[in-house]
């Protein structure tokens, strides 16, 4: 395998996606009478319906569901952190627990993190915003004493609600002009960049991509297909997914992509479990790669390296975020000021037999 790094040049255009929404105030005032008296119900019903929703009638259960929406409440298993106003937990958003890198980070960043007398608490953002307005209201409720995410927040409440809790935070996985605080990032607009010059390179003239239409995979999109129209490429076609969650998903995105018929011969698959499952896809269907069709990843794992012929692929060291990330946070945990707060780590071109 040959590999090359690429050059930190770009900085990823990130979103700031405004919110219509109220982000709930920080100061844990919020009681269950009150979303009990919204709901015309006793608190120990709200208890049970939050609890064990069976023992509560449906009728019921909805009035308190609208209760909690309007509210921001949820049930606290850490009233005695909010009572100190001190907590020994940091919790790690991770991206997905299916793609290895983002466990990589958060175990690399753990080990420092405990070290200097922190726990670690992992949840999972799984690429959906949605889930992600879910999991600030119950940070609201922990008020932990930190926070490292395996990506950067473009929802403008989840953002908002961040700098009200006021607790030092690492965002990571792209080269963000305005962080929240602190970042460790890498340029996707350099490595999708560098995947369309590798496809020009070795004379693919009809790319492809398949992605994820928002985040990170909205900003490899762009940068591919700017790339590719830069270098006198045929117009890039694309399948974009909402959300990935297992690698199956790359398989049903390539099916999609060649069953339109479209002359394509080389496909960008902007994340490593859509890689792994385009390459099964393609030789399920007796293809051969790359002679017939290239392929190129973002991000590594195991199975990319080990399925024949390979993929290659634009990859950060994930153990390095998490160092990084867990060095800031136990600076700044520990009153130390952090030798760096903003950094941008290269990436590697990793060559393998699929391009």
């Amino acid at each position: 395998m040959q590999q090359s790094t690429i050059p930190v040049e770009a900085l990823d255009p990130v979103e700031c996606i405004p919110s219509t929404e109220a982000a709930p105030a920080t100061s844990g005032k919020v009681r269950i009478e009150e979303v009990a008296r919204r709901a015309g119900v006793s608190a120990i019903t709200v208890s049970r319906a939050l609890r064990k929703p069976g023992m509560v009638s449906e009728k019921a259960r909805a009035r308190i569901e609208e209760a909690v929406r309007a509210t921001g409440f949820t049930l606290n298993p850490h009233a005695s952190a909010l009572r100190s106003g001190k907590s020994n937990i940091v919790t790690v958003f991770v991206s997905s627990t299916v793609s290895p890198q983002y466990l990589q980070a958060a175990d690399a960043f753990s080990s420092i993190i405990e070290k200097a007398g922190y726990e670690v608490v992992f949840a999972r953002t799984s690429y959906s915003f949605t889930r992600e307005i879910q999991l600030m209201r119950t940070l609201h409720q922990m008020r932990p004493a930190a926070a490292f995410i395996t990506g950067v927040l473009e929802q403008e409440l989840n953002r908002s609600m961040f700098r009200r809790l006021a607790i030092p935070v690492v965002e990571s996985w792209a080269h963000a002009q305005t962080p929240i605080d602190m970042l460790v990032g890498i340029s996707n607009t350099d490595g999708a960049r560098a995947v369309a010059r590798l496809f020009a390179e070795r004379g693919y003239t009809s790319p492809a991509i398949i992605g994820r239409v928002t985040g990170r995979g909205r900003i490899r999109k762009e940068a591919f297909e700017a790339e590719c129209r830069a270098r006198g490429m045929r117009p890039v076609t694309s399948v974009q997914l909402e959300t990935v969650r297992v690698m199956d998903d790359g398989r049903t995105a390539l099916a999609q992509l060649l069953d339109r018929g479209d002359r394509v011969d080389a496909v960008f698959c902007a994340n490593d479990l859509l890689a792994c499952g385009a390459l099964m896809e393609a030789r399920a269907r007796g293809l051969r790669v790359p002679q017939d069709l290239a392929l190129a990843g973002f991000g590594d794992n195991d199975l990319m390296r080990e399925l024949d012929p390979g993929l290659t692929t634009v990859t950060p060291d994930p153990d390095e975020i998490g160092r990084r990330a867990g060095e800031m946070l136990a600076a700044r945990l520990t009153g130390k000021t952090p030798a760096e707060t903003t950094i941008c780590l290269p990436l590697q071109l990793k060559l393998r037999g699929s391009c």
